[in-house]
């Protein structure tokens, strides 16, 4: 991992400061409202917002492996801050300097050891439900703060019923103001002002909330539940006998920003063409989550929008995630009470277009069309967000998607009868339902070999009956490096079944801890060590070497019976097909050989 803060001069350029600094200031603006918002989206005082959005964004962009990975809070996170409850704390404010301190060293823990890879499991079905859903308690969240009526209900959904039960108590001022804010934020974006026309939204909702108080009309401000200090936080240290309590909304917060954060990097590619490190970008947000804790923010993480805001703005480095700080810093030391007088229903209309602007319809017809399983998990998904704390919800939905996981593992395996043919080629047919008598019958399941598929295959590879005598099952394994118990237990029982009906199982592997497994656990002692072969490098070499040793086998049991043996489906006896095939064997070309 290449840490940029290693190599400071690399965190300024001279050639690309100019359009660095455009991008900055763009980004260092909008992020007044939009922290405020995330803020008081979270429950918390909106100045923590301010906060978590400037330290995360410096301390991410000294980490991090995308260059233009800005990190900051995220709606699904401040939802998941609001349901931690931290009011019934003893020092809410410490606990929640606290829940963003811990969520960095769950995130910091989780880059070192390399734990990017593991977002693989997280199905797209569960993170379109979840998204979903907070898309649409962001919007249910802020009802309240837009209609002036304090609605009440045990979560989001009963407070918005009694809200439409009641909407005559709805006052006019703040949803006027509300209003205002969001046709101005969904015109302007679409002129030249783009990411700023949320800015002046929000600056003529103040202005609209302003006039209202003029007449007499109550429209609550920023000032009117936090002050806005004109200078910046001193460092807060945390209160470590909160840890665990918070430990399970930090890892659920820490899952959710990693994510997200993923999304970011694939989406935002570097401009000198590096790869980047998921793993490494874990611990530049984690960095930018302890800096902001340490300085009084909220939990933060890798945000698609900001990203995207401070691209389009035209960023050529990282630098600008660095001006956008230097713009904020300025802004709370100097405009502190232009901040205050922000009007509450207008950051409540920007929150209501964000929210709006998480659900993907597209994203949740793909995934409905894609099949009843993934369009069920979606759903309980999306139901269980919004039913339940988000950090729970967070956890079932990790849990879903590893059941997903393993449903969709277990129905891939899919078993093949493999037919020798005399001229070297070999043909793939479905394997008989029930094992012939006098045969060899060679079968390749294809697909994941553990525990859940250990039945599958089972069920897949042919009955043994009382008239199955004198046959060999003979079961290729390539690709498993661990078989499992619950395979080897199934496999020493079908082992016992045909050593019960005078027949036998061999095994052909080209993995040597395979063999081991085998060896150590002996299936039940129902196979013998001489019938386990070793693949080598040469494909289909031990299969064709156990074929002739099983058909050597049938035809000596065979012999011994005293009874003709039944038509092989080659059309011979088996003593005849054994003759066939070691001339055809000797006739061999090195080239057929080797297939």
């Amino acid at each position: 991992m290449k840490f940029p803060i290693l190599k400071p001069r690399s965190l300024f350029h001279r050639e690309t400061a100019k359009d660095d600094a455009v991008a900055g200031l763009v980004l260092g603006v909008e992020s007044i409202p939009d922290g405020l918002a995330s803020g008081l989206l979270a429950g918390v005082n909106p100045v923590a917002g301010l906060y978590g959005y400037l330290y995360g964004m410096i301390g991410g962009a000294l980490f991090t492996s995308t260059a233009f990975m800005t990190v900051q809070a995220t709606g699904a996170m401040s939802i998941i801050v609001a349901d931690v409850d931290l009011a019934s704390r003893d020092n809410p404010a410490r606990s929640l300097f606290t829940l963003t301190i811990l969520t960095g060293l769950v995130m910091i823990i989780a880059g070192l050891l390399r734990m990017g890879a593991f977002l693989r499991f997280v199905s797209n079905s569960v993170m379109t439900g979840f998204i979903t859903a907070v898309g649409i308690n962001i919007v249910l969240g802020q009802l309240n703060d837009f209609s002036g009526y304090d609605a009440q209900g045990g979560n989001r959904i009963a407070r918005t019923f009694d809200l439409l039960f009641n909407l005559n108590e709805a006052k006019l001022a703040p949803v006027v103001v509300g209003t205002v804010t969001i046709v101005l934020i969904v015109g302007l974006q679409r002129t030249r002002l783009g990411a700023l026309g949320m800015v002046v939204a929000v600056a003529v909702g103040s202005a609209v909330a302003a006039i209202f108080q003029s007449a007499d009309h109550q429209v609550e401000l920023v000032r009117d539940i936090a002050d806005v200090p004109n200078s910046l936080p001193f460092v807060q240290l945390p209160i470590i006998s909160e840890v665990p309590y918070l430990l399970l909304p930090a890892i659920s917060l820490a899952f959710v920003g990693l994510v997200q954060g993923a999304g970011v990097s694939a989406g935002f590619p570097n401009g000198d063409g590096s790869l980047p490190s998921n793993s490494q970008d874990f611990i530049g947000q984690g960095a930018g989550n302890v800096l902001a804790g340490l300085f009084q923010g909220t939990p933060v993480g890798g945000s698609m929008s900001a990203s995207a805001i401070v691209t389009d703005a035209g960023a050529r480095s990282r630098t600008a995630l660095f001006f956008a700080g230097l713009v904020m810093a300025i802004v709370l030391l100097a405009f502190a009470p232009l901040v205050e007088r922000i009007a509450i229903p207008s950051v409540a209309g920007l929150l209501i277009v964000v929210g709006i602007g998480t659900i993907k319809p597209a994203k949740v017809r793909t995934v409905a069309l894609t099949g009843k399983v993934p369009f069920l998990v979606m759903s309980i998904t999306l139901v269980l967000t919004m039913m339940i704390p988000l950090q729970f919800a967070v956890m079932y939905g990790v849990t879903l998607s590893v059941l997903l996981f393993v449903i969709r593992q277990s129905s891939r395996l899919v078993t093949f009868r493999l037919e020798l043919q005399d001229d070297g080629r070999v043909r793939e047919v479905k394997p008989p339902l029930e094992l012939p008598p006098g045969e060899v019958v060679v079968l390749q399941p294809f697909g994941p070999i553990f525990f859940a598929t250990a039945t599958v295959l089972l069920d897949q590879m042919p009955t043994v009956t009382p008239l199955s005598r004198h046959s060999v099952v003979i079961l290729r394994i390539r690709g498993s490096d661990d078989a499992g118990t619950t395979f080897l237990d199934i496999l020493g029982k079908y082992a016992q079944s045909l050593r019960d009906a005078d027949c036998k199982l061999m095994i052909v592997t080209n993995n040597q801890h395979v063999i081991k497994q085998i060896d150590e656990r002996m299936v039940t002692q129902a196979i013998n060590a001489e019938n386990v072969y070793r693949g080598t490098e040469y494909v289909g070499e031990m299969v064709r070497q156990a074929y002739t040793d099983a058909l050597e086998w049938v035809a000596e049991q065979t012999a011994e019976s005293g009874q003709a043996a039944e038509p092989a489906e080659v059309g011979s006896t088996a003593e005849t097909v054994l003759s066939s095939r070691r001339s055809a064997h000797e006739d061999m070309s090195s080239d057929q050989l080797a297939l």
